[in-house]
């Protein structure tokens, strides 16, 4: 159904306290400066999705310019983008022109209308209660099976970070199939964690006291 969000979603008065990391991201149809667009038609490949407080701000114009020319490097991870915000599609229309003609950058991923608030509220973008979505900036990073697997939350007043959109990415994709564990500051290229071992034995014949729990792996070759 257009603008709509399947799923029952209850009420909150804080942003992102419905869905949790493990849900399945809410689908929705809607329109879009890429046409219209179903996000279950993204499956198959990750997608970052987030929200944006506004056209014609200043944060969000300088997270556009960005993000397009960050674009390429969204899309060699097999990672599309969609941003999402309550002005409707011909305003988003303008501010992309604005963008092209003042940056010199265009911006092709979609940007989906919600003048309800409709897909907003569903995925905790909005309180109910709100009726404009300009105090957060919600990310969610969604896997190829359609499930939320990371979400961060910014105020209005401070831009993301886009290297840190792609290092989040990164991680998720290194952890995604296998048995192992992302570190602190982790980058692509560096060693993983393994998942600490389950059995007492194993923590006995440790050879110190940090291997059965914090042991470093390449590429499944244990450290």
């Amino acid at each position: 159904m257009n603008q709509s969000a399947s799923g029952d979603v209850a009420e909150r008065t804080a942003p992102s306290a419905g869905l949790r990391i493990g849900d399945i991201a809410p689908d929705f149809s809607a329109r879009s400066t890429a046409g219209d667009i179903r996000l279950s038609d993204y499956r198959g490949r990750w997608l970052v999705l987030f929200s944006h407080p506004a056209d014609f701000t200043p944060v969000c114009t300088t997270e556009f310019v960005a993000l397009a020319q960050a674009a390429a490097q969204f899309d060699q991870r097999d990672c599309a983008l969609m941003a999402l915000s309550v002005d409707s599609l011909f305003s988003h229309f303008a501010w992309l022109r604005m963008i092209r003609d003042r940056f010199d950058i265009e911006v092709r991923f979609p940007i989906v209308e919600d003048p309800t608030l409709v897909i907003g509220k569903a995925y905790g973008m909005v309180a109910p209660q709100d009726r404009d979505s300009a105090t957060v900036r919600t990310t969610f990073f969604i896997d190829p099976e359609g499930i939320i697997r990371a979400m961060t939350c910014y105020p209005a007043n401070v831009g993301r970070s886009t290297p840190e959109m792609l290092r989040t990415l990164d991680a998720l994709q290194a952890v995604h199939q296998g048995q192992v564990l992302a570190p602190a500051n982790w980058e692509p290229g560096q060693p993983l964690l393994r998942q600490p071992s389950a059995k007492l034995d194993d923590v006995f014949a440790a050879k110190n006291q940090t291997d059965w729990f914090l042991k470093e792996t390449r590429g499944g070759a244990q450290k």
